[in-house]
């Protein structure tokens, strides 16, 4: 792919995640989506061939951009399993809130079923899982994690509670600044009842 027609696709890219924040996805067009980024709305079909596939296509680079922003924190930190998780959650944080579109979008798709892009998702989702998990079992080896809890659980509930937390500050609470945001799911996932 030339580099043009990598400027044009991510603009298109931009131009959707922008719309979705929104409307949602089901209410962006290709005429919206052409028109925000500029083009023509035979560029979106040229690059694309429709609108689902154009979603598709979004919804791997988004998950391919937020993978590699966990593996990059994760990597400067390195040391700490503790510090490294501190910088992965705040990595995490830091591209919904560039991204809030992309993050409704995958928030609104990711659990529906039958969903248009079930197919496509759940292997993103999987790479994502994986990065989690990987950083938890290394928390864990330091005795500094729950007792009992399954790490491929609490992969899976951090996934979950970083993408709907993030949402809610973004919607609700834009004035806490990200720190706070982070160290409220830090806290979450080191917090545990006792039963009874």
């Amino acid at each position: 792919m030339t580099p043009r027609a990598e400027a044009t696709q991510r603009r298109l890219f931009e131009a959707t995640m922008r719309l979705a924040r929104g409307t949602g996805i089901a209410g962006v067009t290709v005429d919206h989506i052409a028109a925000a980024a500029g083009v023509a709305k035979g560029t979106v079909y040229y690059n694309f061939g429709s609108k689902d596939r154009l979603i598709e296509a979004l919804l791997r680079y988004g998950i391919g951009e937020l993978a590699e922003r966990l593996t990059t924190a994760v990597d400067e930190v390195a040391g700490d399993p503790s510090a490294e998780l501190a910088a992965l959650i705040d990595a995490a944080l830091a591209f919904i809130e560039q991204y809030p579109g992309f993050s409704q979008i995958l928030v609104s798709e990711l659990w529906r079923t039958p969903g248009n892009w079930a197919e496509t998702l759940a292997p993103l989702r999987e790479e994502i899982l994986t990065i989690l998990e990987r950083q938890l079992e290394r928390v864990a080896a330091t005795r500094r994690f729950p007792a009992g809890v399954p790490v491929r659980r609490a992969a899976t509930a951090l996934f979950g509670t970083l993408l709907v937390t993030a949402l809610d500050w973004l919607v609700f609470e834009p004035h806490r600044d990200r720190s706070e945001v982070r160290d409220s799911v830090l806290t979450l996932l080191a917090a545990r009842a006792e039963p009874g």
